[in-house]
């Protein structure tokens, strides 16, 4: 036997030991997608317009800051709408002034002018307002990505659809309500100084300056179970923001035994500005707000370098860890709603995965017997290269780590037929060979090298098709698309190199071939 022969047979031996150890223990398993093993299906609006008004606030507490740094008198600056707020200036005699600092904030355009009452109104520029909304959007779609990958999910999806849309997909989640609550939290988190000038029943009473506002702590009763909210004075201004994380980790609460903690660093930004913020604030009260809610206000007794705190609110284990999970992750740049939900129990999945391989076996079945009876003793080689096919075909699905989904089943289908096909192919050019007149080791020959440009030409092109497909797709349409490339590379190695393999082992040695079984 020729050497080339006893290389291409150690080739076809570590492509199947490699196939098995990549299909059982201890290498890994092929991922089920949601319609097989179940899960949940969301899909999301994101509510840009209210990151575009936090964005239009953030630059009329700007303005205000910078007009007062100029020595420039503001009577008042209030939003209008979501994209523009307006300023009315104590004295008209810093007009040009002022249009001046106005003049540095880019984004915003000046609108409704009135220099004798030293007003105007400063509004988003469309172009800005566009871009706001795409990039809402799109670091949804990252922060999101960040929470679900922390949370434990295997191969989720997570894409936009749309211009305000994103598109969850989470198998195998056991806890639909706990993985909802992680995704749809915006998870801002705020340091701001509470307002101790003014009583609670002044602020409630609606006696409230505009600086200022009133933000509830939510408290449960151990026995009871009791909610209640207490409210608490807390003035607008942020001091520090959580975009400044560097760390977050859960931990017991010392002081409340039962309870959980998050213990929150900063980075080297971040831990400065806190250090400033309560050196300045000494004997202040510091609310750690979360979403709009209060969860603690701690007196600053001294200056606290390092950027370390922790947020205490009664949390359980489980709550503790998802919170840590959103910081690390970063907040939402937007709110986001649930538009739609679907969630898949494991009995739909268990019926999916059952009828697709009962698919799968039975098309096996009629074309493995097929191809015996058509083509006899070829067939049987053409079987042997199929079945190799498949085993390939799961083994890369494990090895990659892919998601299997109900189309993907129906890919695998697909890349049966196109396997046999190509075998079909090669079989009819020998027998055109052996009708001229051929010797059966010529035909052989010429067959596999002349069917081998249209066999190239053909998985190529569904090859490139399947890509587009995975490149464009969503969920079940990439599930589709990886199991036919996978298939159809796969096919290229069994039905050409593989068969090849088999019959120059029965036909091409030295004794005499008579005839080919075909």
């Amino acid at each position: 036997m020729r050497r080339s022969l006893w290389v291409r047979i150690g080739l076809v031996l570590v492509v199947i030991a490699g196939s098995l150890w990549y299909l059982f223990p201890p290498k890994q398993t092929i991922n089920l997608g949601l319609d097989l093993q179940g899960g949940i299906h969301l899909v999301l609006g994101v509510e840009a317009d209210k990151a575009i008004a936090s964005q239009t606030d953030r630059a009329a507490e700007d303005l205000k800051a910078a007009l007062d740094r100029k020595g420039i008198g503001v009577r008042r600056v209030a939003r209008q709408g979501d994209v523009a707020f307006a300023v009315e200036l104590a004295s008209p005699l810093g007009w040009n002034d002022a249009l001046t600092v106005a003049a540095e904030f880019a984004t915003f355009e000046r609108r409704e002018e009135d220099q004798a009452g030293g007003r105007f109104t400063l509004a988003m520029s469309q172009r800005e307002i566009n871009r706001l909304r795409d990039l809402a959007v799109r670091q949804g779609v990252e922060t999101i990505r960040n929470r679900v990958d922390q949370f434990g999910v295997a191969e989720p999806t997570i894409t936009r659809q749309g211009n305000d849309r994103i598109l969850i997909q989470l198998p195998g989640v056991q806890d639909p309500e706990r993985a909802k609550a992680l995704i749809g939290k915006t998870a801002l988190l705020e340091f701001k100084l509470l307002d101790e000038r003014t009583a609670i029943e002044d602020a409630v009473a609606g006696r409230l300056p505009e600086t200022s506002e009133i933000l509830y702590q939510r408290r449960v009763d151990k026995e009871t179970k009791a909610e209640r909210k207490i409210p608490f004075v807390v003035q607008k201004r942020t001091l520090l923001t959580g975009a400044e994380l560097n760390r977050a980790e859960v931990q017991a609460d010392p002081n409340s035994p039962g309870n959980w903690q998050v213990s929150i660093e900063f980075n080297s930004v971040g831990a400065r500005i806190f250090g400033e913020a309560t050196e300045q604030n000494v004997g202040k009260q510091l609310a750690i707000i979360l979403d709009g809610t209060l969860y603690s206000a701690p007196r600053i007794n001294e200056r606290i370098p390092g950027g370390r705190a922790v947020v205490t609110g009664q949390f359980t284990v489980d709550e503790a860890r998802d919170l840590a999970i959103v910081l690390r992750a970063g907040a939402l740049p937007a709110p986001v709603k649930i538009l739609e939900e679907r969630t898949v129990g494991p009995s739909l999945g268990a019926d999916s995965i059952r009828q697709g391989l009962i698919a799968i076996t039975a098309s096996a079945a009629i074309v493995f017997l097929f191809m015996l009876v058509y083509y006899r003793l070829s067939g049987f080689i053409a079987d042997i290269a199929l079945g190799l096919n498949l085993l390939i075909l799961f083994a890369c699905m494990a090895a990659f780590g892919a998601t299997l989904t109900l189309p993907g089943l129906a890919g695998v289908a697909l890349t049966i037929g196109l396997a046999v096909d190509t075998n079909i192919l090669i079989f009819e050019r020998i027998r055109e060979e052996l009708r001229v007149g051929k010797t059966p080791r010529a035909a052989i020959e010429a067959g596999f090298t002349r069917a081998l440009r249209t066999i190239i030409d053909t998985h190529l092109t569904v090859m490139v098709s399947a890509a587009i497909l995975y490149n464009f797709g969503t969920g079940p349409v990439k599930g589709f698309a990886v199991s036919l490339f996978i298939g159809l590379a796969a096919s290229l190695f069994t039905a050409y190199f593989f068969t090849r393999l088999l019959f120059d082992l029965v036909y091409m040695g030295r004794r005499k071939v008579q005839a080919v079984s075909i």
